[in-house]
């Protein structure tokens, strides 16, 4: 049973290892909502699992220190387990699934810990780690269903209540449920008028479908940007403590999530990975009811693979409407690409993509088409490039 004076005791006891991360005002995430951040992406080990991992190996017995810990992760849970476990003496193995972010790995390495890497996602990771543990007899930390880990990541809730007494609403990513379950408890505990919402991958939606299922369920795959929340079932505990304090759980999809982390990235000079982007992503595109309230996004982690952070941005600027591309089917004759480029920098858009081939599936013999990638501010400057675009006698296929 999830009790308060556990969460009290593990704030006590994580006093001196964690950072009290302070509140960011981030009004431009939503113009109709009053949004904070709590960028948990700024802990020592890059996400707010340091918290769980580091309370639950204090509260071990000197035998199961003794036996050495073993856990799964995607990477986050691995670094705090892995940091933990150091700073006790305590010797640790981490399952990763094969296809973590080298960068969570190499931390994870570095942090101490010996590193298994299993095929497959994270629910791999963990049949592999509960075998080793029978066989070998080491202590499973786990990352989300434990009642100490999760205490650990309640702490969250606790500051909040301290840093923002007027609180109305907060937005958690939910991958196996242990932040919510830990944020909400806290919460709702202390002041049950403060809504508390959950968001997920669109790509993996394991604790949305239990919900509406009324059941756990176990999704047959999962597939997202967000791959520290990319969790096929929830836990016994989360899913419990979900039912009772989380008042809605939605999803966002990859673009919305990479148009999250560009924001971020531009407007906070904040590094978020997936996962800890999805709350903001909830918040940029109404997926929940804040307007008007005073809301808090936990940005859980800041743990991204730099090699796919171009390709992030990419798509972000896209959803954002930072990017237009358009064709335009062209008379070929000299000029005419001059007077669509006139167009767009008339109206202040920067080409940055131009691809001109002859048309010959087209009805006019004398044709080209003409494909061009324009930077753009908005959805209502793109509109804007169209129309004069369209009322200059271009036909946009």
């Amino acid at each position: 049973m999830l009790n308060l004076d556990n969460f009290y005791k593990a704030r006590y006891v994580l006093s001196h290892i964690i950072r009290r991360t302070d509140l960011i005002h981030a009004p431009n995430i939503n113009v109709e909502s009053d949004i904070y951040l709590k960028p948990e992406n700024l802990q020592t080990t890059g996400s707010f699992k340091l918290r769980g991992a580091c309370y639950k190996i204090s509260q071990l017995s000197d035998e199961e220190k003794m036996r050495g810990v073993i856990a799964c992760s995607a990477g986050n849970h691995a670094q705090g387990v892995a940091l933990g476990a150091s700073a006790h003496g305590i010797k640790s193995l981490i399952c990763l699934p094969e296809g973590a972010p080298m960068s969570k790995v190499e931390a994870t390495r570095h942090y101490g810990a010996e590193i298994r890497l299993v095929p497959g996602v994270y629910d791999d990771a963990f049949q592999e780690a509960i075998r080793l543990r029978d066989e070998h007899g080491y202590t499973f930390i786990h990352p989300f269903d434990d009642e100490h880990v999760i205490a650990g990541q309640g702490t969250i809730g606790l500051e909040l209540l301290d840093q923002l007494p007027d609180l109305d609403a907060v937005i958690v990513p939910i991958g196996g449920g242990g932040l919510i379950s830990g944020i909400a408890f806290a919460i709702k505990s202390l002041n049950p008028r403060i809504k508390v919402y959950g968001v997920q991958a669109q790509g993996a939606p394991s604790m949305l479908h239990s919900l509406e299922q009324q059941c756990r369920t176990t999704l047959s795959a999962v597939s997202t940007i967000a791959d520290g929340i990319a969790v096929k079932e929830p836990g016994h505990i989360t899913y419990d403590t979900c039912c009772k304090y989380v008042d809605e759980i939605v999803t966002v999809t990859e673009d919305e999530i990479c148009a999250a982390i560009l924001a971020l990235l531009e407007q906070q000079k904040l590094i978020a990975e997936g996962a800890g982007a999805v709350s903001v992503a909830a918040a940029m595109f109404n997926k929940v009811p804040i307007k008007g309230k005073k809301t808090v996004c936990i940005v859980s982690g800041g743990n991204i693979d730099v090699t796919i952070l171009s390709r992030v941005i990419s798509r972000g600027m896209a959803k954002s409407g930072r990017v237009f591309t358009f064709s335009v089917e062209l008379e070929d004759k000299p000029g005419q690409m001059v007077e669509v480029s006139k167009v767009v920098a008339q109206l202040g858009g920067n080409v940055i993509r131009v691809q001109h081939e002859r048309n010959d599936d087209s009805q006019q013999v004398n044709s080209c088409e003409l494909r061009m990638t324009v930077e753009t501010r908005n959805e209502e400057h793109i509109e804007s490039i169209r129309q004069a675009l369209l009322k200059e006698g271009f036909n946009l296929v």
